[in-house]
């Protein structure tokens, strides 16, 4: 399966093991509607692939320091001048993405370093198995400029719960690995030099599975979970952050991310602070 792409690679070895990492180490992974495009380009192969048994397992990874920053800056910046048709699009690509990725017919593996924020953490929701490096960070950081971690909340929520979804999306504070692994976003912690070796022992046994039983399992987990409604709720995520995108709100706080200053946020009555 040839790779043309620019900011990720996909490998498949001799296993059956895809790896599809991003590589974008000098914007810390942020990604973009290029890079999304690349995602969902490669989804869609490494779906065909796995229900023909030709890929067994996918290890979703990252270069450089850190995992994740999430959206990329210039990106945003576009996104200023977009309507509301526009982010909508945009956003319904972001959320194909993550729909293919958590609905891959094969098991998916995360793996995390460093600081992983924004509709990053989505990523790792969507995968089925979560190893991070014990210097790992996480954040769902979109409410501090004006916007809402939408497209990602049905799957983060569904890793770590309502509850505790409402507290750190409405703080934007930063989950360290330990509570990542308490909440339930992740299932392993290991020393940064022991991760490679984690994620290979995590794929040695998933490889002594039915490739069979394990896509059947992937499907009959969602039907049980009540997912059949998860495609009415993408589509309400992606018009809520559209919506906040060209809102007074969103563009006043994009607007002093750039401008590095404190966002003029309206105060209860109604008056800007």
């Amino acid at each position: 399966m040839p790779d043309t792409t620019r900011f990720t690679h996909l490998d498949i070895d001799a296993r059956g093991v895809a790896w599809l990492t991003l590589d974008r180490p000098e914007v810390h992974n942020a990604f973009d509607d290029h890079l999304i495009a690349e995602l969902n380009h490669h989804l869609d192969q490494l779906a065909a692939a796995a229900e023909r048994n030709e890929v067994r397992a996918l290890v979703l990874s990252s270069t450089g320091k850190h995992f994740s920053a999430g959206a990329d800056l210039g990106w945003m910046q576009r996104m200023v001048e977009y309507s509301f048709d526009d982010n909508l699009a945009d956003s319904r690509e972001l959320a194909r993405m993550m729909h293919a990725l958590d609905t891959l017919p094969c098991p998916t593996v995360c793996r995390v370093q460093g600081a992983t924020f924004g509709g990053a953490v989505g990523l790792v929701a969507c995968c089925d198995i979560a190893i991070a490096s014990e210097q790992a960070t996480f954040c769902l950081s979109e409410v501090r400029i004006g916007l809402s971690p939408a497209v990602v909340s049905p799957y983060v929520q569904r890793a770590i719960g309502m509850r505790q979804m409402r507290r750190y999306a409405l703080t934007s504070e930063v989950i360290k690995v330990g509570m990542a692994l308490e909440l339930g976003l992740i299932h392993r912690v290991e020393a940064h030099d022991d991760l490679d070796n984690a994620v290979d022992a995590m794929l040695d046994t998933l490889l002594e599975a039915s490739p069979q039983a394990q896509r059947a399992t992937k499907i009959l987990l969602e039907h049980v979970a009540g997912d059949a409604s998860m495609e009415t709720a993408r589509e309400h995520c992606c018009r809520v952050i559209s919506q906040l995108r060209v809102s007074n709100e969103g563009q006043e706080g994009m607007a002093a991310f750039f401008e590095k200053r404190t966002p003029n946020w309206p105060s209860p009555d109604g008056t800007s602070s």
